[in-house]
């Protein structure tokens, strides 16, 4: 069974080494950012225009990559909520508005932006960070202390 804090720097490493490499090819070979809230967010507005395939791609193989994960590392599945499905969905709908506010995403701004050095991507992965920070803080030692 995988615990979400395990420490696991040689996957962290490997993982982080994909996501990068997939951010560089799509730079190299699109000349487009890999921003996962953007790329979602333009393939919604079913415009078929010149970008829709490569961003309808991109997603179906996100899918199959979840999909593939499952099928090989069944350890992962045992991965669950310690949350309602209500909860969830508004923690969702609240990252939805975290990345309109912010102009991005976690992906775009903290992978694709940092390692272009945007001042505006920099700022806004401090901002997600330390909000993360604040958030697991609170949870475990004010919620948690309370109850």
């Amino acid at each position: 069974m995988i615990i979400e804090t395990q420490f696991t720097p040689l996957l962290g490493l490997a993982g982080g080494a994909l996501i990068g490499l997939a951010a560089v090819i799509l730079m190299a070979g699109n000349g487009r950012i890999m921003g996962l809230s953007g790329i979602f967010s333009n393939l919604q507005t079913l415009s078929f225009d010149q970008h829709f395939s490569w961003r309808l791609v991109f997603v179906i193989g996100m899918l199959i990559a979840t999909a593939w994960t499952a099928l090989f590392m069944p350890d992962l599945q045992t991965i669950d909520f310690a949350t309602s499905p209500v909860m969830t969905a508004i923690g969702g709908l609240i990252v939805g508005v975290g990345v309109t506010l912010g102009g991005g995403c976690t992906s775009g701004h903290g992978i694709c932006g940092m390692s272009r050095l945007s001042p505006r991507s920099i700022v806004a992965t401090l901002v997600f960070m330390a909000v993360a920070v604040a958030t697991v803080f609170i949870i475990r030692h004010v919620i948690s202390g309370a109850a």
